[in-house]
């Protein structure tokens, strides 16, 4: 062996911190909230492997109480033949019995490595309110918040050399260590802080006496113990680099956080300095323990999912007789989110020559959206990708831009005002009585007036003007007559809808309607990064309406008769209600079918709810006080459960729709619909298996992680929440880490669990063959089904069977 030099040693750092940092998943702020995978930097590694090292170093799980497995049990929602199904899965020298045996037995709860601040909190020496971890915690969440604050704080924070740098500074006259800790030789300490980042983590390692081949794991683990605010910079980071550049925030909060292992260590006598010492040798043994301490409770997990797929794996072969439908009156795609699936089947029953079609809901515009009157653009597309083109709106008339920017600007400066030191009391006292009104509206008649945030400064007409339209690059170049067919041609391959149109095509987005909401755009569209999907829906309809695009569309195959026109759409998901926006000569042309369609929707509105009702607790309503209480949970201020959200996931169908068509998936499935034998070179499959299916899996896993550890990967109680830096997160109360995730009332109704955390389960209808190229091709795909993030199954329509994909291959299952 070569022997180590201090350029190899600073080298081997290097790639250790690059390591400890790669591990973090990023967060998306408040006001373009996505659903992630909090562990999608960890796939090339088996789940089971992942939850280990987790557990031991943070504490974190990924299964549920073994007590929760044990009441999923005695209520019957799996049984003995699940758990056989999972034992010959799993291949584990373990029998039936012996998992039942084990509800009876405590359940196994491997240490945690300790850090610094546990030795320290082991071996104090006077009572504090605080611990040190939480002290700890406070001062960096506090300093970030005060640092990344954008525009919420009267005073912000002082920014100047970086994050690092900022923190060095008032870290050396912040006297809370000395007053509230009682740690005498903090002053001294702080003045010798290394002057940057990488200086601090190479100091912090050596003094400490971490070895080489510890440093990454004791790196992760101390940015796991400020997982919020690193996933925060690791979204800084993630943008940086999907535009060719770079952030180094979450490598300078690594060296912050260890900052504070080395002012700790160095501030205290011997006798913590050997204990910690001593700590250090524990590492190794506590990673074996929490390797094997929940083994056997994968197997439970997977059984309560092989249970979940039972009926959908025998019933749903039962659609291989469905032929293709014949052209249709009405074709209406839709978002592929779940609870598009429920709204689906009451619009198909409205009459059989009503098709439903499912695509990601940015339907094939990848593009940010600048709002008339905006200072900046926001992203609607999948957070995997980077916008390449700019919607705008236009058709406004002239001098409404500027109206509406001088009616935001005043409505700022009024906000600001209000909250500001000048008018605490004066203001309160002569002009409180004139918010009497808008008080008693917002608390008890919100519901007739039903105010659109994103409609903020323009009157109802006004907005009415304005028609969302595809314009340029982002760099503001226009976009080309081949470029726009293009565009619309990969959309409709996409779609699986290339032939047989109907005379009428709706392009469906959707969106939430809540009030009061730290979390509203969790409930907006995935696909629209957070957002509505109104402006991707009619900004395509435009598209497919336009004569030049058509005209480019049929030199390449695709025959769109002249008698077809394209609506864009919006889905309300709180109250199951269709709002369509009508634009072009269509518009008088079908004025007939527009009418037909709209009664449709009202009807299927109404079955819509009518199935939701059970879980939001309003079964015995009739339909009318049924609308009006869902209408009333949309616009309370006080209603922490408006709708259930994506709770329930649990599923991802890539197949025609007639294969499941015939079944009640209760609203638990993503669908998209896709015909293998149009794909001839297999390029639409391999883009929904890289594209919506990771985005249905990092929605599955972030619900999942969100069920399994909310104090860690989720956002706790909605009631106590507190918007930080303007839209950057949240804290639970007044401070603690930031946030992430989703709230406990999302996933739970004060009961029960509403959301069971199942892995998600991909069918696709396609040869196995193309299947395994698009898997060998793409190694985070393959990641994900090899190492149990995710589940694959084939439905294959010849042999007229489902079968597996696992580790040795394929498989045929028994329903």
């Amino acid at each position: 062996m070569a022997a180590r030099t201090p350029m190899t040693d600073h080298a081997a750092l290097i790639e250790a911190t690059d390591r400890a940092c790669a591990r973090i998943a990023p967060t998306w702020p408040l006001d373009r909230f996505l659903a992630v995978n909090p562990f999608w930097p960890l796939t090339h590694k088996p789940l089971p492997e992942v939850a280990g090292e987790l557990a031991a170093l943070s504490g974190g799980r990924l299964l549920m109480p073994r007590a929760w497995y044990a009441g999923e049990w005695r209520a019957g929602r799996f049984r003995s033949e699940h758990l056989r199904e999972a034992i010959a899965e799993s291949g584990a020298d373990v029998t039936e019995h012996d998992l039942i045996a084990s509800f009876w037995i405590g359940e196994p709860t491997p240490s945690r490595r300790p850090l610094v601040v546990d030795v320290m909190e082991t071996l104090r020496r006077r009572d504090h309110e605080l611990s040190w971890g939480d002290f700890v915690m406070e001062r960096i969440s506090r300093f970030c918040a005060s640092y990344f604050d954008h525009g919420q704080a009267q005073v912000s924070g002082v920014r100047e050399g970086g994050l690092y740098a900022s923190w060095r500074t008032q870290a050396q006259t912040d006297q809370m260590p000395s007053l509230f800790m009682a740690l005498g030789g903090y002053r001294s300490t702080v003045a010798s802080l290394p002057n940057t980042a990488d200086e601090m983590i190479a100091r912090g390692c050596a003094d400490l006496g971490v070895c080489v081949n510890e440093r990454e794991r004791y790196m992760s683990a101390l940015l796991l113990d400020v997982n919020g605010w690193a996933s925060w910079c690791a979204y800084l980071r993630w943008t940086a680099r999907q535009t060719g550049g770079d952030d180094d925030h979450l490598r300078e909060l690594l060296a912050i956080r260890l900052g504070w292992e080395w002012i700790l260590y160095c501030s205290s006598d011997e006798a913590i300095r050997e204990e910690w010492r001593f700590a250090m040798t524990s590492w190794p043994a506590i990673d074996r323990a929490a390797q094997l301490a929940r083994s056997d409770d994968w197997i439970l997990q997977r059984a309560v999912e092989l249970a979940s797929l039972s009926r959908v794996r025998s019933v749903l072969p039962q659609g291989f007789d469905a032929a293709r439908p014949a052209t249709p009156r009405v074709q209406a795609a839709f978002c592929l989110d779940v609870r598009s699936e429920v709204f689906r089947r009451a619009l198909e029953a409205q009459g059989d020559d009503i098709q439903t079609l499912g695509v990601a809901g940015f339907f094939g515009l990848p593009i940010e959206y600048v709002p008339l009157a905006a200072d900046s653009a926001r992203p609607q597309l999948p957070g995997l990708l980077a916008p390449k083109y700019r919607i705008t709106d236009t058709g406004v008339p002239d001098g409404l831009e500027a109206t509406r920017r001088a009616r935001l600007d005043a409505a700022h400066a009024w906000k600001a005002f209000k909250s500001s030191s000048l008018s605490s009391f004066a203001f309160v006292d002569s002009v409180g009585l004139f918010f009497a009104g808008s008080i008693f509206r917002d608390a008890f008649r919100a519901e007739r007036h039903r105010a659109n945030r994103r409609r903020a400064g323009l009157k109802a007409t006004e907005d009415q003007t304005r028609m969302p339209r595809l314009t340029s690059h982002l760099d503001g170049s226009p976009l080309s007559a081949e470029e726009r067919c293009q565009i619309a041609a990969t959309f409709l391959q996409t779609l699986g809808l290339t032939r047989d149109f109907a005379r009428l095509v709706l392009l469906v987005g959707h969106g939430s309607e809540t009030k009061n909401n730290a979390l509203a755009a969790g409930l907006d569209c995935g696909a629209c990064g957070g957002q509505p999907g109104e402006v991707n829906a009619r900004a395509a309809a435009a598209l497919l309406n336009d004569a030049d695009v058509r005209a480019g569309l049929g030199a390449r195959g695709i025959e769109i008769p002249s008698t077809t026109f394209f609506v864009g759409g919006l889905h309300n998901t709180t109250t199951d209600e269709v709002t369509l926006f009508i634009e072009g000569a269509g518009a008088r042309t079908h004025e007939a079918d527009l009418a037909t369609v709209r009664t449709a929707l009202d009807r299927a509105g109404v079955s819509a709810r009518r199935e939701r009702a059970p879980r939001l607790g309003l079964a015995e309503l009739s339909d009318e006080k049924l609308h009006a209480a869902v209408v009333k949970r949309a616009t309370n201020w006080a209603e922490v459960r408006p709708e259930w959200g994506l709770a329930g996931n649990s599923m991802f169908i890539v197949a025609p729709r007639e294969r499941s068509r015939h079944m009640d998936l209760e609203g638990r499935a993503f669908l998209h619909d896709y015909r293998f034998e149009d794909d001839k070179d297999h390029a639409i499959l391999e883009a929904i298996m890289t594209g919506p299916v990771v985005v249905g899996h990092w929605i599955n896993f972030q619900y999942y992680a969100s069920t399994v550890d909310n104090e860690r990967y989720g956002s706790g109680n909605k009631v106590l929440h507190n918007i930080v830096g303007g839209h950057l997160g949240i804290f639970e109360g007044n401070g603690g880490d930031l946030r992430i995730g989703l709230s406990l009332q999302s996933l739970h109704d004060g009961e029960r669990w509403v959301h069971t955390p199942l892995r998600l389960a991909v069918f696709i209808e396609a040869s196995r063959p193309a299947i395994d190229r698009v898997l060998e091709k793409h190694v985070k795909v393959r990641e994900l089904v090899e190492n149990e993030w995710l589940h694959l199954f084939q439905l294959d329509a010849t042999e007229r069977t489902v079968l597996a994909r696992r580790k040795g291959g394929w498989q045929q299952v028994v329903g």
